[in-house]
């Protein structure tokens, strides 16, 4: 369930092969192959799912976002072991937490992720949002300066606030952003996430060989593309995040010294409304090696992360190893 309602630009994976290997990059189109015959349990579960955000966008969006957030807090979230989640990784990382402080996080949390869910089904109501979010930051000049001189970008971000409303800013002060995203596992449902989240904006890359290899040639030609960089990869470098190991790619700084692109930490920052957001563009990372340029995004994230904590998605499985 959790997959199948998070919606990911991930980090760049080495290629490897599996199904999806063969699908189109996506453009706006949905990649799952009409060849293939969707099974049962496919057409049950994607039914619900959408059933449920359908319902909800019947409600006016400033009762949307926060009835969304309600139904997983307090509904799904306990279900599906978001809470237990939440209290595990935060005793990980703060065992001196008061016990209070853990429960209170295990309820904003879900309600967060219930809220940015109902926002990013809700394209034309997210992207208005956009329009009326402040940026803020050391690095709007830099990556305006790109931007004119044809230099890729690379803004790089965690699933933190809401990671789509800086793609929605940047497309419309004229960027030209790709990100890279992960299928669902439910078919059905695929093919509703991808159709909702392509009216933010285009291009969309299907992680794989493919997609991979179609979003290295869109950077080269000088545009940008949005990434994160909290999941647990187990090829990445053991690097540190609040202190802890954290398996995380270098994909973004490798791809940043490779074609000499600006490498930007970047985050929607969810304002005490619970409607309205901060657009923050931190100055670029200096180019060294992949391991510290990656270090230095870790720390970035996790700043921000600590002045929100309830923003950021602590029902993912960040520390395996620990």
């Amino acid at each position: 369930m959790q997959r199948a309602l998070s919606n990911r630009y991930d980090m760049v994976k080495p290629p490897q092969s599996n199904k999806r290997e063969s699908a189109m990059a996506a453009t706006g189109k949905s990649p799952s192959n009409p060849d293939e015959d969707i099974d049962l349990k496919d057409r049950v579960v994607s039914a619900i799912i959408i059933g449920i955000i359908r319902s909800l966008t019947l409600l006016p969006y400033r009762w949307r976002v926060p009835a969304g957030g309600w139904v997983i807090s307090r509904i799904v979230g306990p279900l599906i072991g978001y809470r237990q989640r939440v209290r595990d990784n935060l005793s990980l990382i703060f065992p001196d937490m008061p016990e209070a402080e853990k429960e209170q996080l295990a309820r904003d949390v879900p309600d967060h992720i219930g809220r940015t869910l109902c926002e990013l089904f809700s394209p034309k109501d997210l992207v208005k949002t956009a329009t009326e979010t402040p940026i803020t930051g050391d690095g709007i000049e830099a990556v305006e300066e790109a931007r004119k001189a044809g230099r890729p970008i690379i803004v790089v971000s965690g699933h933190f606030g809401n990671y789509d409303i800086a793609r929605s800013i940047l497309i419309q002060r004229g960027h030209k952003i790709g990100g890279l995203y992960r299928s669902m596992n439910y078919r059905g449902f695929n093919d509703f996430y991808v159709s909702r989240i392509s009216q933010v904006g285009t291009p969309l890359f299907l992680r794989g060989r493919r997609g991979m290899g179609e979003m290295v040639r869109f950077l080269k030609a000088g545009n940008a593309i949005a990434l994160l960089i909290d999941q647990h990869m187990s090829s990445g470098a053991p690097l540190k995040f609040f202190g802890r190991t954290a398996y995380t790619a270098l994909s973004a700084a490798e791809l940043t010294l490779r074609y000499d692109a600006l490498l930007v930490p970047c985050y929607s920052i969810r304002q005490p409304d619970g409607m309205s957001f901060e657009m923050v563009l931190e100055a670029p990372i200096p180019h060294s090696t992949p391991e510290e340029m990656t270090q230095a995004l870790n720390d970035s994230l996790e700043a921000r992360v600590r002045a929100n904590m309830a923003q950021w998605l602590w029902v993912h499985r960040r520390w395996k190893t620990q």
